[in-house]
């Protein structure tokens, strides 16, 4: 057989079998559709996002919805704000209408969203059986969350408010020693004298003593 016969063969056959072969055809949306179902699903993720903030920091207006993730301690802390009379700081407050949420949340819309954020982690911890007992503390209440009610405990200069006073200087002198409200102000020990906002003699000349050092006031 000449050669040139079998490689005509060949080719005509591979040939044949390159136009025998489909191609999968590509369906491609127009622009403007695909545009459209983008938005779509990004407005749907925006809008269960901002419904579930929404949904939590309406949860968080009322304690009982606190208490029933957290267990020791705040269980107990939960209690006593249900007493007949105030047992400790916290309790106080809650005669006074503030929510666990109000301490608990830093000022303006930033302050919410972190506390609801630390929420939510805590009831992943919680609802997946990670949760440690009892819950240990991991974000103190800061200074910031105390004045967005006492901000004018600085109003009054007078000796009897001096602690409140040089507080702020003691901070800036020492930024990592130095004292905050929750020093003096403790919310739910049970050691304080209700007659005192509730101070802990004890413990606030402690605080007292450590400032004088600091801002060199002696003992």
């Amino acid at each position: 057989m000449p050669a040139g016969t079998e490689g005509q063969r060949h080719q005509r056959s591979h040939s044949g079998s390159k136009k025998g072969a489909k191609k999968t055809p590509q369906i491609r949306l127009p622009f403007h559709i695909s545009r459209t179902v983008l938005l779509l699903v990004a407005a749907g993720i925006f809008i269960f996002i901002a419904g579930s903030f929404s949904v939590a920091a309406s949860m968080e207006e009322h304690d009982s919805f606190c208490a029933s993730c957290h267990t020791q301690p705040e269980t107990d802390y939960y209690g006593r704000s249900q007493a007949a009379s105030p047992i400790d700081l916290a309790s106080f407050h809650t005669t006074k209408q503030t929510r666990c949420i109000e301490c608990h949340s830093g000022a303006g819309t930033a302050g919410r969203v972190s506390a609801i954020m630390l929420g939510a982690r805590n009831a992943v911890h919680f609802y997946t059986g990670t949760a440690k007992q009892p819950a240990p503390l991991t974000v103190a209440v800061g200074d910031d969350h105390c004045l967005k009610c006492h901000a004018s405990i600085y109003n009054s200069t007078d000796f009897n408010n001096h602690y409140h006073n040089f507080l702020p200087r003691w901070q800036a002198a020492a930024p990592n020693n130095a004292a905050s409200c929750v020093d003096c102000h403790a919310s739910h020990t049970t050691d304080g004298n209700a007659q005192a906002a509730f101070l802990s003699q004890a413990k606030t000349d402690q605080v007292c003593q450590s400032c004088h050092q600091a801002l060199g006031g002696g003992g």
